[in-house]
């Protein structure tokens, strides 16, 4: 015969269990559905491409001399790959209109989310400027 509290405790255990799986199975589940990732200009431009969504977020370095200003906040500039920034035919031209943000500048990282128009563009519906984990900001000088 088994022990009285045998069967309490296996009880306990297979609870816990589940509730431990149950609390890791929504955890990752809620992770899954807030992971944003980015595609290169290269991939976007590629043959096979299939955008999973209407909007696209798409990341690289802004091509040195790329960057026209138009009125209106519109802007136009290329933005090429991170690890083969000088391979020319995946330039992936960007137009955007809006305020860009500070960190902004040929040479820099960016993250676009937007989508290719017709013409073979990509419109850009916001622009995220990156920087390294080298960055420091100005500091205000004393007496301002």
């Amino acid at each position: 015969m088994a022990p009285k509290y045998r069967n309490r405790r296996l009880a306990i255990f297979f609870t816990c269990s589940v509730l431990v799986i149950a609390g890791v199975y929504l955890m990752l589940g809620a992770l899954r559905s807030n992971t944003q990732f980015f595609h290169s200009p290269s991939g976007l431009l590629s043959e096979g491409f299939v955008a999973k969504s209407s909007k696209v977020r798409v990341g690289g370095l802004v091509a040195e001399g790329s960057l026209q200003r138009g009125e209106n906040l519109f802007v136009r500039f290329v933005v090429r790959d991170f690890e083969n920034p000088d391979k020319l035919p995946d330039n992936l031209p960007v137009i955007y209109t809006g305020i860009l943000p500070d960190l902004f500048d040929e040479g820099e990282g960016v993250v676009l989310i937007g989508a290719m128009n017709s013409r073979g563009e990509f419109a850009a519906s916001e622009i995220l400027a990156k920087h390294d984990n080298n960055y420091m900001p100005k500091l205000p000088e004393a007496g301002t």
